[in-house]
């Protein structure tokens, strides 16, 4: 069965209380399985509201982090943007198998440039799932771990570079050489046998 990767963010109330976070409060994310569809949801709660509820649902996962209010970039119209998280966006909501390779080096490239943090790994019946957490927006990423090969490694980051940039410009082509000087490749006069007579003498 296809399961969709789509993307949480961060809610700006707790999901048991109704209160509304403070920037900086520390608070519990929780993902649960959707129950209306083969997705999952995501919750925030309070770790007073977390550890006071009655009958808890087990969640499919959880970590904890702290509350910022989340940031919503405003992008002009007319740039057509295709930078890592960009397009990871965009894959995780097509959610096409054959980008499921794209997907996960997109999302450790992210990782290491400190935009995402990986907050959990858990096993699902297609493989491995793991769980990022956008710092700034708190944004959550669902993906799947292709397992890929060191073999296939080099091939996948090349098809990384080519939905990154799929029109690079070319390199400029080298000016041709402009024609030499007709005049300059002209061969010298060829001296009067006089002169040369008289040059020969002069050495002997």
């Amino acid at each position: 069965m296809k399961e969709p990767w789509s993307i949480k963010s961060r809610a700006r109330e707790c999901a048991g209380s109704g209160e509304a976070f403070t920037d900086g409060q520390a608070i519990r994310a929780a993902i649960f399985p959707d129950p209306e569809s083969s997705g999952y949801l995501r919750r925030d709660y309070s770790l007073e509201a977390w550890s006071n509820q009655e009958n808890p649902e087990t969640p499919f996962s959880t970590w904890l982090t702290h509350f910022e209010p989340p940031v919503i970039e405003e992008k002009a119209e007319d740039v057509v943007d295709q930078d890592p998280e960009t397009l990871l966006k965009r894959l995780v909501e097509e959610d096409e198998e054959q980008t499921e390779n794209a997907r996960y080096i997109l999302a450790v490239m992210l990782e290491r440039k400190k935009l995402l943090r990986e907050t959990d790994t858990q096993e699902v019946p297609s493989g491995i799932l793991r769980v990022y957490e956008q710092r700034k927006t708190g944004d959550v990423y669902l993906i799947k771990d292709p397992q890929i090969a060191l073999s296939d490694v080099d091939r996948v980051q090349e098809e990384v570079k080519q939905l990154l940039d799929p029109d690079p410009v070319p390199s400029p082509e080298p000016e041709a050489e402009s024609p030499a000087d007709p005049e300059s490749e002209a061969e010298a006069p060829a001296e009067p046998e006089a002169e040369k007579t008289a040059t020969n003498d002069e050495e002997s």
